[in-house]
């Protein structure tokens, strides 16, 4: 079966949920796809949903009090299918509706928000799913295309400043403030955009993890269009 990410050494694709879970990370393979056509209509869900704030969790419930078309309908099957299948696993799937996530200004030399690539840290093995079905998709970064932010000379010199405490808890300062999470793209990197509808589970840094962690950031949000994001 042909796909849009056939042949990269990054991304594994599988075709259903038992694979998803059950394929192993390993070399540079630090993200699986479960690859899918979905079919329905997730426009129609989120024109009927109410953002309370700017990032609104919907739960069943809500899907569920809506009033839908055919297609419509086949969405919210497909979306609450979805919720089931992760919560049978043992995840806690949250569904959300994103005008725009918040963004980190403190400083003008390093970013720390969703925006900025980054990886998700965990102290037990986990992975993160997720999957857009509207709006603009997350992007991923290969690895070795990635700089970490903290060993980039300049801003290294700024965060010592900004430590301004002794050089032996440095390191310790960078983690409890996550700034060792983030990542600045090399020139001519080449994001790997996650697309609609595809359940996605990438690596996260947690002790035994045996591959690097996935590099990820949120989209810039399209204008005037909110987001449809399970994540967990």
């Amino acid at each position: 079966m042909n796909n849009t990410f056939s042949g990269n050494n990054q991304i594994g694709v599988v075709f259903n949920f038992s694979e998803l879970v059950n394929t192993n990370f390993q070399d540079a393979k630090n993200a699986i796809c479960w690859h899918r056509d979905l079919v329905g209509d997730y426009k129609e869900i989120v024109s009927k949903l109410q953002l309370k704030e700017n990032i609104t969790e919907v739960h069943a419930e809500d899907l569920l009090s809506l009033q839908l078309s055919e297609q419509g309908n086949i969405a919210r099957e497909i979306i609450l299918n979805d919720l089931q299948l992760l919560t049978d696993f043992g995840a806690s799937p949250s569904l959300n509706l994103l005008k725009s996530y918040e963004r980190d200004e403190e400083f003008d030399f390093i970013s720390t928000d969703v925006y900025s690539y980054h990886v998700d840290h965990s102290p037990v093995g986990t992975s993160t799913f997720l999957c857009t079905y509207f709006g603009a998709a997350s992007d991923i970064l290969p690895n070795d295309q990635a700089t970490q932010k903290i060993v980039i000379p300049e801003i290294r010199e700024k965060l010592k400043e900004l430590h301004n405490g002794p050089e032996a808890v440095f390191e310790t300062f960078l983690k409890d403030y996550y700034f060792d999470l983030h990542y600045q793209p090399k020139p001519n990197a080449q994001p790997i955009n996650l697309g609609l509808g595809h359940l996605w589970r990438l690596a996260v840094e947690h002790p035994g993890q045996q591959v690097l962690p996935c590099i990820h950031r949120a989209p810039v949000e399209n204008d005037g269009e909110y987001r449809l994001l399970l994540i967990c």
